[in-house]
């Protein structure tokens, strides 16, 4: 697959969904830019308050709230600005500050309210470093840790980021499965981090993501070049049962979301004993392994502008060495088998490359791809399924793959099966380029912002989420009321402790 990825035109890419990439204005440029302290009077003592503003390039503010004596750390700010007049939420700990920025604008003057509580208020601008957007890295609004998953059955060791969302949970959670070659836990291509961005959108709205390196990638140990798509569902089950065990994880709404090959990776462990409780599907194959190849075959040289009569040629040269591939065990017969056939085709062909290509073609993965069919297990998949497929997709067309994965799974009885085909989404669920946002004055590709809702949408629909705390406080009016109120800040201090 990746070798015939890079064949594909370049594409211009999405930066990372990260604030500080779209960030270019200095504080200045907002009359709120900067950090402000002020002196909050609660009963019993005072507080100092420390909000930071950033502005972003868009023109919105970002901003958070540190307490240091609460031990409140980024804890996120609505901040707005209109003439002179200020005014930030703080949501999770109901509570708000409305006032006016002064002509010098060094002061705002105001009134903070929260429950049980309102009272005058004084920000002050600090006179330290000012802040520069340009290389402000906001905290991320969930936790966020390196975690090594054993693999018992291949005897192997994955390595990959965890996120949990803020909270007690358990929470439910998926395990992102990555599409065919080996890939690192964040799915790079070039400049486009797919599940990177995809596990940001999830765990910021409750749910846990799990993404690791492909084995035999980055800190991950084992060797991918040995590892079949069934050796690959090992891994996927190692990932799965790590999540299980996790305490923060509802070990009975623990999914799968997997992205082309990793979509029938996720498939296949649907389709086995202790399956994923839900599965989403990307760009997930519905044909068979040989009819696959043969249509990737096609793109390949529609791309490079073979005429029709060439396109035959190829076709029937990659049928007559599947052949050969099949009926030939020995990987050292085959491969000479194939390299003597590369060679008659094509008299120029470089000699490395024969080699390459042979090696590919007797590889593991390669002979157990060209006799899978998805259709085989797609009936025993019982758990509930979303299958998504971009109608732009050259690599897995939705008019071929989609009908035969819904046709296959809903063929025992499943009746918790979805299907979508996005318009304008290509393989790697980008949107299309009339959706794409403009970023410091220059268009960048983005995940299909109707996929996000979807995948988010059956997660939700498939898992119950934890009972939220009661809206924490920063202030008390009495001792007596705070140790009643077990959900506030002020009793649980470390629970927004900076990391």
């Amino acid at each position: 697959m990746k070798n015939f990825l890079r064949l594909l035109p370049a594409l211009a890419l999405l930066l990372l969904p990260l604030l500080a990439a779209a960030m270019q204005r200095k504080p200045t440029d907002s009359p709120l830019g900067g950090q402000w302290r002020g002196n909050l009077k609660v009963p019993g003592g005072t507080w100092e308050l420390v909000v930071t503003i950033v502005p972003l390039s868009n023109g919105t503010l970002y901003a958070t709230l540190d307490v240091p004596k609460q031990k409140i750390s980024r804890m996120p700010v609505q901040a707005e600005l209109k003439g002179a007049d200020v005014t930030m939420r703080i949501e999770e700990a109901g509570s708000k500050f409305v006032g006016k920025l002064a002509a010098d604008g060094k002061h705002i003057n105001g009134t903070w309210t929260q429950p049980a509580l309102t009272t005058a208020l004084v920000l002050e601008r600090t006179t330290g470093s000012v802040i520069n957007a340009a290389t402000f890295k906001p905290s991320l609004p969930y936790r966020e840790e390196e975690v090594v998953v054993p693999n018992k059955v291949a005897k192997l060791r994955l390595t990959g980021t965890l996120t949990v969302p803020q909270g007690k949970g358990p929470f439910p959670a998926v395990v992102l499965i990555s599409d065919s070659g080996p890939q690192d836990r964040n799915a790079v291509m070039d400049n486009y981090r797919m599940f990177n961005i995809l596990a940001d959108y999830l765990t910021r709205r409750g749910v846990a993501v799990l993404r690791y390196d492909d084995r035999g990638v980055g800190k991950s140990t084992g060797n991918y070049r040995l590892a079949t798509t069934a050796d690959l569902v090992s891994d996927a089950q190692a990932a799965m049962g790590f999540l299980r065990a996790h305490y923060k994880i509802n070990k009975t709404q623990v999914g799968m979301v997997g992205h082309g090959e990793g979509a029938n990776v996720a498939l296949l462990a649907g389709a086995d004993k202790n399956p994923p409780s839900f599965i989403v599907s990307l760009a997930g194959y519905g044909l068979s392994g040989p009819e696959v190849l043969k249509r990737q075959q096609v793109e390949i040289m529609r791309l490079i502008g073979a005429n029709t009569q060439q396109v035959t040629s190829a076709l029937q040269l990659h049928e007559r060495m599947l052949s050969i591939i099949r009926e030939t065990p020995s990987n050292d017969l085959a491969r000479a088998k194939v390299s003597a056939m590369l060679r008659m085709s094509n008299a120029d062909i470089d000699f490395t490359m024969v080699q390459a290509r042979a090696a590919q073609l007797t590889s593991p993965w390669y002979r157990y791809f060209i006799d899978f069919d998805p259709q085989t297990k797609l009936g025993q998949v019982q758990c509930p399924v979303l299958a998504l497929n971009g109608a732009a997709d050259l690599l897995v067309p939705a008019t071929k793959n989609l009908p035969m994965l819904q046709k296959g799974l809903k063929a025992a009885g499943n009746r918790k099966v979805e299907t979508h085909k996005l318009p304008g989404v290509n393989h790697w669920f980008q949107s299309a380029q009339t959706d794409w946002p403009l970023v410091n004055g220059q268009v960048q590709p983005t995940f299909s912002p109707k996929a996000l809702a979807l995948i988010h949408g059956w997660v939700a629909q498939n898992s119950t989420p934890p009972t939220p705390a009661a809206a924490p406080e920063l202030a008390k009016p009495a001792v007596k009321a705070a140790n009643k109120r077990t959900g506030s800040i002020a009793t649980q201090p470390s629970q927004r402790a900076a990391r």
